[in-house]
């Protein structure tokens, strides 16, 4: 009781100064349930970046991880952004730096350079297009056939946009999310035989999306659908009273509770759970807007050439 209590009067205080400050709070899907529900918006990395495009407010504070604070800051740089928490990071983003980025160009100086938006400031400027994994496979179709295509960094999702495309001219950059490729063939398998009526709702940055297509697009079986976590809501929302196994981070069970309350959604597994993204608390987001803290702002130079692919990326949903 004392506990909830606690919790309440942070969440006044939260409300108190966001209105007093003129802030909009946008959360990703992945985010706690207490986050989440203090939220203006919520949604996945293309939702949350066309959001971000347009708020009114003059303060952003993104409940996510560092590069989605980078993006808005990118496509509002007129806005005041902050971060609750400076360590919200994200392992797959770290996987490709600005380095090795230049380095491959070298190896294909003609090739057409697609980014997953889990990715740097500077990787973001040094790409053609960036994506989320609601349009990947968009962004892919948009680009001349005969042009040889450098996607990165997450190997999983380009081995699905690849075979989806059906395109043999894309190059992967062997990176990953920690989170995502922990899930195994074994995993679904067991999740499988433990809810025999569920559908299965797979994110294609997971490391079973490979052996899962076989089932997702074997016209004989529907019980496997490979979705980004926007597409995991929007099939949701056409069945109210459904029974599922989610295969992704585990933060989105909760909008998709509130969103479908009589439906039981089940975690392909407990540890799928983004550390990072846990960082972002009730008192984290109160300090951040008592104390004006913490401002994520990308260098003019930079957000010049970041924002074009990330226009790119806005622009084909």
């Amino acid at each position: 009781m004392e506990e909830k209590m606690k919790k309440e009067e942070i969440v006044k205080k939260i409300f108190k100064l966001k209105k007093e400050k003129d802030v909009v709070i946008l959360a990703h899907n992945y985010q706690r349930p207490e986050i989440q529900d203090i939220a203006d918006f919520i949604g996945d990395s293309l939702g949350l970046s066309q959001e971000a495009r347009k708020v009114k407010e003059s303060v952003i504070l993104f409940c996510g991880v560092h590069f989605m604070a980078e993006t808005a800051s990118i496509l509002s740089p007129e806005k005041k952004v902050l971060i609750p928490d400076l360590e919200a990071g994200c392992s797959l983003s770290d996987s490709l730096t600005l380095h090795q980025l230049k380095e491959w160009k070298k190896r294909y100086p003609d090739a057409v350079v697609v980014t997953y938006v889990n990715t740097s400031a500077e990787v973001k400027a040094l790409s053609d297009y960036c994506v989320t994994s609601s349009n990947a496979v968009k962004v892919v179709n948009s680009i001349p056939e005969d042009k040889t295509i450098l996607f990165g960094p997450d190997m999983f999702l380009g081995a699905y946009v690849s075979r989806v495309t059906k395109r043999k001219n894309i190059r992967l950059w062997a990176g990953e999310c920690h989170v995502h490729s922990a899930i195994k063939e074994e995993d679904i398998i067991r999740a499988k035989s433990n809810h025999p009526n569920a559908r299965f709702l797979i994110h294609p940055e997971c490391g079973c999306v490979t052996s899962c297509m076989v089932d997702a697009y074997d016209r004989k079986k529907n019980d496997s659908i490979i979705l980004s976590t926007e597409g995991m809501i929007r099939e949701v929302e056409k069945n109210k009273e459904g029974e599922y196994v989610i295969a992704t981070e585990t933060g989105i069970l909760h909008r998709l509770k509130k969103i479908s309350p009589a439906s039981k959604f089940y975690p392909v597994s407990e540890e799928m759970e983004c550390n990072f993204m846990k960082m972002i608390t009730l008192e984290k987001v109160l300090n951040s807007l008592k104390n004006d803290v913490y401002e994520v702002k990308v260098r003019e130079e930079i957000r010049e050439k970041a924002i074009i692919p990330i226009e790119r990326m806005v622009s084909i949903c």
